[in-house]
């Protein structure tokens, strides 16, 4: 069975912030699946920071999109055929399907099958998959938050920092959470249960935070970079430990930021607090994967964690879509519903 497959390519690396002819919308035929393969129905597709770096060219920890090539992503699929013995036509199941209507895919190479009866399929996407896994391995293994200390997570409101503030609530630990606009700040102190949110857009942003943490910061959860590390820096306690998955502040930069140099000041503060400052990237602890499904499926079937998504209506939207989770537009999960 040959597909008709609409597809979204990278035209062009971007110069900065990306722009509509960065990317590319064609069709093309889909071949049929080979032995061991299964042909996909994209369901939904999830929209990342991460993706704007794999736009580059260049070193990274993989490899970047080619131009021309499809743009990649994580998907909700179902198997429309299946040459696989452990998957069957109707079956859903997490993938790396890509920014496309249909994928061909190796089934060994699928991540999990999905039980549509058990929680939203989209959590998969999120909360239940990359950003939930990346906001528990990345307190667990660098955070590790003790019960009375000070967590400060950077874009809060998001998918995997709003997982880390409830998590390290979990822990025992006192939350501060820091979001963009009124709307998020609420959401972080009424919906889920942070101690404090703030606004970094606050014209006394760092006043504000300096306040919120008398006893300083033991743990900082970096996303973002910019002027929230800048007001963060000087506060973070001995010891303090700064698990880094995200710089969203500075993803699109094509040149270095203006101002000083703030390297010397980082390294000073790095020796004399004795911190530790880890970057990591998810894969790194997928030893953890199954205590996580565990885990954080019991906390949602229990209603301990709660998310929130924020919905693209058709695949012809990705680009878009991505361009403003970039700046900052979505509130929670950005997904896109392909059907």
């Amino acid at each position: 069975m040959t597909i008709e497959n609409t597809r979204i390519l990278l035209a062009a690396r971007p110069k900065g912030e990306p722009v509509a002819e960065d990317f590319r919308i064609e069709r093309a035929p889909l071949p049929a699946p080979g032995k061991g393969q299964v042909l996909l129905r994209n369901r939904w597709l999830s929209l990342d920071p991460y993706m704007r770096g794999r736009m580059n060219a260049g070193r990274s920890y993989v490899a970047p999109i080619e131009v021309g090539a499809v743009m990649e992503g994580g998907t909700v699929s179902e198997v429309v055929e299946s040459l696989h013995p452990a998957l069957v036509p109707g079956d859903l199941v997490l993938a790396e399907g890509g920014w496309q209507t249909h994928a061909v895919a190796d089934g060994d190479g699928l991540r999990r099958k999905l039980d549509p009866d058990d929680l939203p399929l989209t959590t998969a996407l999120g909360v239940y998959g990359m950003p939930g896994f990346t906001a528990y391995a990345g307190l667990r293994e660098i955070g590790r938050p003790a019960a009375g200390e000070t967590v400060v997570v950077a874009a809060a409101s998001g998918p995997v920092g709003a997982s880390v503030g409830q998590i390290a609530k979990l822990h025992g630990a006192r939350v501060v959470g820091i979001a963009g606009g009124s709307r998020k700040v609420a959401h972080l102190r009424d919906d889920l249960g942070f101690d404090v949110a703030l606004d970094h857009r606050a014209d006394d942003f760092a006043a504000q935070l300096k306040a919120a943490v008398p006893d300083g910061i033991d743990v900082y959860f970096e996303n973002v970079g910019g002027h929230v590390l800048d007001a963060v820096m000087p506060l973070l306690n001995e010891f303090a430990r700064v698990p880094v998955c995200g710089l969203i502040a500075h993803y699109n930069d094509s040149a270095p930021p203006p101002g000083p140099d703030r390297l010397p000041q980082l390294m000073a503060l790095a020796l004399a607090r004795r911190l530790t400052i880890r970057g990591f990237i998810v894969f790194d602890f997928n030893k953890l994967y199954p205590e996580f499904l565990r885990e954080m499926g019991a906390w949602l079937r229990e209603g301990r964690i709660r998310y929130s998504e924020d919905i693209v209506e058709g695949l012809e939207n990705a680009p878009q879509g991505l361009i403003g989770l970039l700046r900052g537009e979505n509130f929670g999960k950005r997904l896109v519903r392909i059907a």
